[in-house]
Order: C-alpha cells, then structure tokens, then sequence
C-alpha cells in the first residue's frame, strides 16, 4: 500500500476513488488532487462539471495540507486579522489556502500525502476529501 512512508500512484487513485464516490452521492462534481507529503502532485482528477477554476484550487488545498501538516480549514481563524497566521494566505506565491476542503492523510501518525477538493461550498470540499481519506483508510474495501 504505501511506499517509504509515500502515497503511490496507486493510493492516490484509491483517494479519488473515495472522494469521487461522496461527490457523486451529494450531487457536485469536485476536483479532487492528492499530492505526496510534500505537496507534489501524484493525481487529479476534475469530474464531468467540475469547476474550472477549481482545479488549482484543488491541488492548491492539497499542497497546503501537506505541507503544512494540518487541514486548510485550520488555517482559516489562525489567518484572521490579528490572529497569529494573518496574512498566511499570501505566501508562497498564494498557495497557501485557509478555506475548507484540503485534508491530509495521516497513516501511524505520520503524514504521507493529501487530498485536496473543490467546486462545493466548503463544507462540501471538506466532506468529499474526508470521504476519500476514509476509504483509503479502510483498504478501498467498499
């Protein structure tokens, strides 16, 4: 399953798989990016009537998940005006994203990769990579 502590691009497509699943339930064709521990990207996929504009969007959530360690959500009242994280939404060229939706994947404690999804509303991005985070998890047994 994993490769020196790495998602392969097996597990990644394992990752969609998950998330698509919970997309096609809610009804919302998502972009879905899952990267490696260290942001890169291992896989995509965009949905039939998934956002344009949400395909960076996705990857953009995955990268910071990963990189990071923590959910983009996380970052979204630590990046408040007067919060400790202000303005960490423009760094590294603004990549870094603090709206729902970019979770990473954690395997013995440690973080192995990410997924990131768009095109709902927040909530929806976060369930839909939670879901796939969830499958994977299970072994893709479902």
């Amino acid at each position: 399953m994993l490769t020196i502590n790495r998602l392969s691009l097996a597990d990644a497509r394992i990752l969609i798989k998950g998330a698509r699943r919970r997309a096609e339930e809610i009804g919302v064709p998502m972009c879905i990016a899952v990267t490696d521990e260290s942001g890169q990207l291992i896989a995509f996929e965009r949905m039939d009537g998934g956002k344009i504009t949400s395909t960076v969007i996705a990857q953009d959530k995955a990268y910071t998940a990963a990189g990071a360690k923590r959910t983009t959500e996380s970052y979204g009242e630590a990046s408040l005006p007067g919060k400790p994280a202000y303005g960490i939404n423009s760094a590294i060229g603004g990549r870094l994203l603090v709206v729902a939706g970019g979770i990473p994947v954690i395997v013995d404690g440690q973080v192995v990769g990410a997924v990131g999804a768009s095109s709902g509303t927040p909530a929806q991005d976060s369930d839909c990579a939670q879901a796939g985070i969830e499958f994977f998890l299970r072994g893709a047994s479902a």
